[in-house]
């Protein structure tokens, strides 16, 4: 029997009660098509904060460096809010473990499943079939990383300087996971850039073009990012693939979330070279509905397909994932976040007990 070691960091707010039950899934699933997960739990953000004062433990790093792949919860919550930024979950935690593991690369896919229609905020009649699409985010480069970056006092205030870097081998290689993304999907990728004002973004282009040629089955254009926000609440069918820099796929794969009906649904998957990932909801700890039991688990059992996917080839168990996760929202079942007022709703649990009913 094949056996997976990860390495599980719940985190903060709801992210331990949608991890408990993506790991429900996980065992479900691992039991049917005859593999083994074997995870060991560590602290991570705030809660590691309270427990070490780090919201990156070296015993977290330690567990994340012996296993195959990351399973993530959520982080941070009002609690850490007033804590000095550099020492704040999302900045001390995420980032860090993305550059030290290399996680250049953050798929983050959108779909808006026929069902859920009314769940979406865009007129209905414009997505009549509802929509599929796949963010792909360059994730250690960019405004996010680059130096300088610091405040300083001038005369008369402060300075804030942040620095945009990229160099031809950053894009190259998140270039590449586009377009075999790509080969998967509907065969178009839309680079999103602003070309016309940044040196970065020429670059972007200028780099994309030159790759496009091994892809001849790829159809490749190029939307301006302003214009691309626009487009994804107009019409966000029309994309297959957006490759984007960090800070504009931070900010697109957001929006493209919230098209969807809930942050509740959405999985990612953020890819070294090789096997490894860290896979995680795309929404946040959402403090305000922590301890309810009602908190949507369909991110995070859909990050458990991801990883399933993309870090141990088990193709045909993340489909089965996929697949009983659409079975059961075209059945009806619903969490508090994508019923309707006035019908019943699933605790956590039990849409978890749901979808596992179906795998």
């Amino acid at each position: 029997m094949k056996t997976y070691k990860i390495a599980v960091l719940a985190g903060d707010g709801i992210g331990p009660e949608v991890m408990a039950v993506g790991l429900d899934v996980l065992a479900a699933t691992s039991k049917r098509f005859g593999f083994e997960i074997v995870h060991e739990e560590f602290a991570v953000g705030g809660v590691a904060i309270d427990l070490f004062d780090d919201a990156l433990p070296e015993s977290t790093l330690k567990g994340c460096r012996e296993a195959e792949a990351i399973f993530f919860g959520s982080i941070g919550g009002p609690k850490w809010e007033t804590l000095p930024p550099h020492k704040q979950p999302e900045r001390a935690a995420l980032l860090p473990l993305r550059k030290y593991f290399g996680l250049y690369a953050n798929l983050r896919p959108a779909k808006c499943y026929p069902g859920l229609l009314y769940a979406s905020p865009l007129k209905t009649e414009n997505i009549p079939d509802g929509f599929d699409l796949l963010v792909v985010r360059e994730l250690t480069g960019g405004l996010y990383f680059g130096q300088p970056k610091h405040t300083i006092a001038i005369e008369n205030g402060e300075r804030a300087i942040d620095t945009m870097i990229y160099e031809t081998r950053e894009i190259e290689r998140i270039t590449h996971v586009a377009f075999k993304a790509a080969g998967l999907r509907r065969k178009r990728v839309t680079l999103i850039d602003k070309a016309n004002v940044l040196e970065t973004s020429q670059l972007w282009r200028k780099t994309v073009k030159a790759i496009a040629p091994q892809y001849p089955d790829i159809a490749l254009d190029f939307m301006y990012v302003d214009n691309a926000a626009m487009q994804l609440v107009r019409k966000p069918q029309q994309f297959d693939v957006m490759l984007c820099e960090n800070l504009f796929g931070d900010i697109i794969s957001d929006e493209a979330a919230a098209t969807v009906g809930s942050l509740g649904l959405l999985p990612s998957a953020s890819l070294a070279d090789g096997t490894f990932g860290l896979y995680e909801p795309s929404g946040g700890s959402a403090p305000d509905i922590a301890g309810k039991g009602i908190a949507n688990p369909i991110a995070q059992i859909l990050s458990a397909a991801l990883m399933l996917r993309y870090s141990f080839g088990e193709n045909e168990a993340a489909s089965a994932i996929e697949q009983a996760v659409e079975a059961t929202l075209a059945d009806g079942a619903r969490t508090a976040d994508l019923a309707r007022p006035g019908d019943a709703s699933l605790s956590t649990v039990q849409m978890g007990q749901q979808i596992i009913s179906r795998i």
